[in-house]
């Protein structure tokens, strides 16, 4: 987001009109002359003292910030949210472009579902020290063609040298330390979270902590390399819609995203807010049953949430999703 430009100064150009009017006073001129003339000058009105806001041209403007806005209702909120007018608000513009050039089928994080393996690996490329649009590009780059790395075996067939040449094609930063980091994680899976080289469900760490989010979390920080909490964060956020035992969850980031829409800020309240307004949300096309939906939901509003906020698009959508709009 551009800073925002400091306001002028008020009282410097004062003084230095107030210097450059001394300096032109003749030589020879006396003070009383100078106060005669100071006095006549202000008992004349200036025009733009005269002037009055009843002048439709020069009435005060109040800007876009500052002019009040209608909070739309949560459920309007959340279906303009799950409508397709709203996804190019969450995603940069680089992916816009990339989805209009290249197809919707392309896979992007924004809009696909993916396996646990891949949100895992999703969270190491997101959690790196870059910008959110560049851990999207390389998301993009190495799960769509030619690359596909989208399995263990797929990495480890390839090896590090074509996952770093994905990694130089996104055009990210810290290419050499990710590309070592998805080659480890692909073996790690395949040793210690996994059950073979084309393994994408991680059951195995499910099954080895007896369901338990807390020993899942510990387990894949213990064996995946550069996951820390940020990235147990976002992998968690994602993974809820398919492992019930991390639901609900949000993380910071996103909670934030969620209050400047004007949702509820908390998991919980969000998880109530949804399975009471279950019927009247537009939310057609989920997979599984009513629980998994409303997990994948639950999920898809987070993301949404998070994105038009890392985007700067929150109170445009709000703007769109209010009553009124062509959106109703």
């Amino acid at each position: 987001m551009p800073a925002k430009k400091a306001d002028a100064p008020v009282a410097e150009p004062k003084q230095e009109e107030a210097n450059s009017k001394k300096h032109d006073i003749p030589k020879g001129s006396n003070e009383v002359n100078s106060k005669s003339d100071s006095k006549k000058s202000s008992a004349i009105p200036s025009k733009r003292k005269a002037k009055t806001n009843d002048d439709p041209a020069k009435a005060p403007r109040r800007s876009a910030r500052g002019a009040a806005q209608v909070q739309p209702d949560p459920v309007s909120l959340i279906n303009y949210l799950f409508s397709p007018n709203s996804l190019d608000s969450c995603r940069p513009k680089d992916e816009i472009e990339d989805v209009k050039n290249r197809g919707t089928d392309l896979r992007t994080y924004s809009s696909s579902t993916f396996s646990p393996f891949e949100e895992l690996m999703c969270a190491v490329i997101l959690s790196r020290p870059i910008s959110h649009g560049l851990g999207l590009r390389s998301i993009r780059t190495l799960f769509n063609e030619p690359y596909h790395f989208t399995t263990p075996k797929r990495i480890r067939e390839a090896g590090f040298e074509p996952v770093r040449k994905a990694l130089d094609e996104a055009r990210t930063q810290h290419r050499q330390k990710t590309a070592e980091e998805l080659v480890l994680l692909a073996d790690a899976v395949v040793d210690h979270l996994g059950d073979g080289d084309e393994d994408v469900s991680l059951e195995r760490v499910r099954r080895e902590c007896d369901h338990d989010w807390e020993k899942e979390k510990e387990m894949l920080k213990k064996y995946v390399k550069g996951l820390g909490k940020t990235g147990l964060d976002i992998f968690g956020r994602r993974v809820q819609a398919r492992w019930p035992e991390s639901y609900p969850f949000a993380d910071q980031r996103t909670l934030s995203g969620l209050q400047k829409l004007g949702l509820p800020d908390n998991a919980e309240e969000l998880k109530k807010l949804l399975e009471n307004h279950w019927t009247e949300l537009n939310v057609e096309g989920s997979e599984g049953n009513e629980d998994e939906q409303k997990r994948r939901v639950f999920v898809q509003v987070l993301e949404r949430a998070v994105g038009v906020d890392l985007e700067g698009n929150a109170d445009a959508v709000r703007a769109e999703a209010a009553p009124g709009t062509k959106n109703d």
